[in-house]
């Protein structure tokens, strides 16, 4: 059985008229499109939160790719994207010939 929990919130008449033709074209009802569309949200806001505390060194590479559910490889390209300066520690470049050589031998 799926734990969920009904949420409620009021609405601007604009963002229901949006809500609806996205139903329309989905062709699914409410309480999944707002779940479809609170899931996307919530990842792209991941990204950019988790993205923006590697720009400030406040976390690695990848402990920001892991907090935000994305790969490492996709954590950069978004980096890269929206011009973030890297953040490459010795330790992680040590971390990063370590697991190469692992990977080799």
């Amino acid at each position: 059985m799926k734990h969920e929990i009904i949420v409620g919130t009021r609405l601007p008449k604009g963002l229901v008229r949006d809500l609806e033709r996205i139903e329309r074209i989905e062709q699914s009802d409410r309480s999944t499109t707002v779940r479809k569309l609170l899931s996307h949200a919530i990842d792209q806001w991941k990204l950019e939160y988790y993205a923006k505390q590697y720009g400030q060194e406040k976390t690695s590479m990848a402990r920001a790719a892991r907090d935000a559910g994305v790969s490492i490889r996709e954590m950069q390209s978004y980096v890269r994207a929206h011009k973030i300066p890297a953040q490459y520690d010795r330790e992680e470049f040590e971390h990063d010939l370590k697991t190469i050589y692992a990977r080799l031998g």
